[in-house]
């Protein structure tokens, strides 16, 4: 006998068109009162939500064992709400989002949500249903523990509590740029409003430092303007040799080029460059250039000049042509800081790109510096993001990962056992 639709116990079908009536909700609400306001889950609204989940997963284990709650634990709900999530989230991945467009922006796109995917109804209310149907699975296995059910158990409630605090998070985290002079000590920052924030954390600058690569040759022509058609363009512009000690010699178009001496930090004196590891020191190097159509040779010393132009300095290759140094790029930056957090004891550290200093409930990222004075930049900027929910996260980012391992080990052992 064939199944109707809606008798229990419900299946694909009924989850699918429940989801799809979730997400209608949340189109009609997003056309009718605009984008979720995030402000409403800040604290203590956050922890006003989050009570309000805790009570209706304790609701529904209370009664594991009717159809619907059986139904929201199953597997097809929980499927068709992934797949719902993902349909979002690859729409997301293919559009470029907006932080908050006007909600009656004239584009249908934006009025349905679409410009800013994590703030449209649609994706919180399938965000929420995901948290509730999640949170009954995890805490109904887990009242019926059993050794077997660890790795599960990890899996499901390290996903729990990382989009609990993911979500409800989200509008308690507070990031903002400080710019800090070197040898100064600053606790403000400004916001949007150019408004003086006063922050419970002072950082000061005791040196900011930078690595740079050793720069390129190329050749340029004197008499050439920017705006000069292609065709009237040298063979070997464009081109360049990147220095290298340990590879001297190279070509630019007619001109064979050798390395005679490199010298990374350098500075000019009496029209000789001598090494001198100083903030105004840029690369520099004497080189040999021959034409091997006709034989001739130029010698000479090049730089760039970096921030100082009485360093500069060209090679002459013929009446039009001359060879230069391009600048240096960046290799690596970093800020020798000094933490002071309110109320506790200065942390000295050094700072960098891809390397964070955790204190406390902050994070403290490099950000920026002068960029038209490298590595002579007078001062620092850093991001400094507050997330009082992170911790929450890692731990479950570390049950996740435990549960996997484990998930491997058994598997492991049931390999073993077959042969």
């Amino acid at each position: 006998m064939t199944r109707k639709l809606w008798q229990f116990p419900w299946g694909y079908p009924e989850s699918a068109l429940f989801v799809a009536g979730i997400a209608l909700a949340g189109f009609l609400l997003q056309l009718t009162v605009g984008y979720f306001d995030f402000a409403l889950l800040h604290y203590p609204g956050n922890l006003i939500a989050l009570a309000i989940l805790a009570g209706l997963v304790a609701l529904a284990v209370r009664f594991q064992y009717t159809a619907a709650v059986r139904w929201i634990a199953g597997i097809p709900f929980a499927v068709t709400l992934t797949v719902g999530l993902l349909l979002l989230a690859l729409y997301m991945e293919l559009t470029p989002q907006l932080p908050r467009p006007p909600s009656q922006s004239p584009d249908l796109a934006s009025r349905l949500g679409f410009r800013a995917v994590t703030s449209s109804w649609p994706f919180v209310l399938l965000y929420g249903m995901t948290l509730i149907a999640l949170g009954i699975t995890t805490f109904r296995r887990l009242i019926r523990f059993s050794r077997q059910d660890i790795s599960f158990i990890c899996n499901h409630l390290g996903l729990f509590v990382f989009l609990v605090s993911s979500g409800f998070g989200a509008a308690d985290m507070f990031r903002v740029v400080m710019h800090v002079e070197t040898r100064n000590t600053e606790w403000r920052v400004f916001n949007k409003n150019s408004e003086a924030l006063e922050l419970p954390i002072a950082i000061t600058l005791n040196r900011f430092t930078m690595e740079e690569y050793p720069p390129s040759l190329t050749i340029l022509d004197r008499q050439k303007t920017p705006q000069d058609p292609p065709e009237n363009k040298k063979p070997s512009e464009g081109e360049f040799f990147q220095i290298d000690p340990k590879r001297p010699e190279g070509q630019l178009g007619d001109w064979g080029i050798t390395l005679d001496e490199y010298l990374h930090t350098a500075v000019r004196i009496n029209g000789e460059y001598r090494v001198n590891p100083m903030p105004e020191s840029t690369p520099a190097a004497k080189i040999t250039a021959r034409n091997r159509l006709t034989g001739e040779t130029k010698t000479g010393w090049v730089c760039s000049g970096g921030n100082i132009p009485e360093y500069f300095s060209a090679l002459p290759l013929d009446e039009r042509h001359i060879l230069v140094m391009s600048q240096p790029e960046p290799k690596r930056f970093a800020s020798d800081i000094t933490i002071i957090p309110q109320g506790g004891a200065p942390i000295s550290t050094v700072l960098e790109v891809n390397k964070p200093v955790a204190v406390g409930d902050w994070m403290i990222y490099q950000y920026g510096y002068e960029k038209t004075l490298g590595k002579m930049s007078p001062w620092s900027e850093m991001e400094l993001v507050y997330d009082p929910w992170l911790l929450p996260a890692q731990i479950g980012m570390g049950l996740m990962a435990f549960g996997a391992l484990l998930l491997a080990w058994n598997g492991a052992g049931k390999r073993r056992s077959f042969r």
